[in-house]
């Protein structure tokens, strides 16, 4: 059957038992096959070292982006340190070709605001800045930068592939984003996110897979550490604090 979304299977290669390096350390390498995408919002979600950004990362490099983050249309490296993931896995892809997209990698963003005003300063054609709002990401905070990003160059009709977009934005700008998300959604758009916020993740009808040392499953919002942890700390903060600090 036919899917809508962009991408609608992530499918790990037979040979990815050959791989070497860092990807053999993780979990789901060694227990997944395919993961299949059901929704326009799909986040992973799970502890730091369970593989979220290195699998944002394969999808990413496998859909034509450049691994450091951007459009399709940069090109550039700082540093080359992306894993060989994106070697060993394959996406489906629906019948409908994207005619935006966007990688964001929270960790490298500066890179992709350096690599936008290199390219402006070359001239030659309409100022890139000028889709961004029209000032430059320099000169903006990191949370300001992203917002004029997400709310001025993203356009619909996209596949948006977001690494920890909470990592540059107060609770108050994540309902921004939450809202905007909505709006490209409704134009036809695809999300990708890895995250570890418990406000993003509650985007309505969103899939949330869960990496851990099991590998990678659905679950439900009320079912992840995120959202039972903030609960139990909003509730009590006081009783928190003191099981925290009891010697």
């Amino acid at each position: 059957m036919f899917s809508n979304l962009y991408i609608s299977d992530i499918t790990f290669k037979e040979d990815i038992s050959d791989s070497k390096g860092y990807i053999t350390s993780i979990p789901f390498v060694k227990t997944m096959s395919a993961i299949k995408l059901r929704k326009p919002v799909t986040f992973f979600v799970g502890e730091n070292g369970t593989g979220k950004s290195t699998l944002l990362e394969a999808i990413a490099i496998s859909a034509g982006f450049n691994a450091e983050g951007g459009s399709r249309n940069f090109n550039f490296s700082t540093y080359s340190s992306h894993s060989d993931l994106y070697k060993y896995i394959r996406l489906s892809k629906g019948i409908k070709k994207p005619k935006d997209g966007y990688f964001l990698r929270a960790e490298s963003f500066y890179n992709v605001a350096s690599q936008i005003e290199k390219l402006d300063s070359q001239g030659g054609g309409p100022a890139i800045k000028d889709s961004y709002g029209g000032k430059s990401l320099h000169e903006q905070s990191h949370g300001e930068s992203f917002l004029s990003l997400v709310l001025n160059r993203l356009g619909g009709n996209g596949l948006y592939i977001f690494d920890e977009p909470e990592a540059a934005l107060s609770p108050s700008r994540q309902l921004t984003l939450l809202a905007q998300i909505n709006h490209l959604v409704l134009k036809n758009s695809q999300f990708i996110i890895a995250t570890h916020s418990p406000i993003i993740m509650t985007y309505p009808n969103a899939e949330i897979f869960l990496l851990d040392e099991k590998g990678i499953r659905p679950v439900s919002y009320e079912q992840t550490e995120h959202y039972i942890l903030t609960r139990q700390f909003l509730n009590n903060p006081r009783q928190m604090m003191k099981y925290l600090f009891e010697d």
